[in-house]
């Protein structure tokens, strides 16, 4: 056979293929320039300070990460509790079944404010009970990361939403179980040691 004898068995074979000469679509080229401006033109006139209408309400010092308001500034009790609670506990209020007990209509919720205040400073693990119902979740502790103003505003707004109607919880009450239970280095085992005799000093 010589060199340029092709058998039948290559001549079915198809060409290798190559790269067309072809540019790509006009169109295509406008369509991604136009998208190049509207999206450099959006980012300029953007702000951090426009309203959050079609975000998620957090606000500009939020977004900035700036430090809590000082003492005696109004904290939104509401606000802090969609960023550290609703999570588990759900914007309802009603947890999620066997694992994140609800607050509406908790008596933890709307028992003694020190009891819930101590909860929330230093966590709960273990089996826990909420209107007759076992919950096996462990809540963190949020005392080394929340002040007691933030404390204080997220407990106030638990035990007045979702038909909850119990007492503010003030910041002097939460610096003084803050103090009392300084030396507890974990959890609360869950409601078995919350209703033993004062485990919260104090009224």
């Amino acid at each position: 056979m010589s060199p340029t004898e092709i058998r039948p068995q290559q001549q079915r074979e198809n060409p290798e293929p190559v790269e067309a000469p072809n540019p790509i679509p006009w169109f295509v080229i406008v369509l991604t320039l136009g998208l190049l401006v509207f999206g450099s033109v959006y980012i300029v006139r953007s702000h951090i300070a426009m309203a959050p209408d079609m975000g998620d309400d957090r606000t500009a010092a939020e977004l900035r990460g700036q430090p809590a308001p000082a003492a005696g500034a109004v904290l939104d009790g509401a606000a802090l509790y969609a960023a550290h609670c609703a999570a588990c506990h759900q914007a309802t209020g009603q947890g999620l079944p066997g694992v994140f007990p609800p607050l509406a209509a908790s008596e933890w919720v709307l028992g003694k404010e020190r009891t819930l205040a101590a909860i929330v400073l230093h966590g709960i693990s273990g089996a826990f009970t909420v209107d007759g119902k076992a919950y096996s979740g462990a809540m963190p502790a949020f005392g080394a990361q929340l002040k007691d103003a933030e404390i204080a505003a997220i407990v106030s707004h638990e035990r007045s939403s979702w038909g909850n109607a119990a007492s503010a919880v003030t910041e002097a009450s939460v610096a003084e179980v803050r103090k009392s239970t300084a030396s507890r280095g974990a959890p609360f085992k869950g409601d078995s040691e919350l209703r033993v005799a004062n485990p919260v000093p104090g009224p």
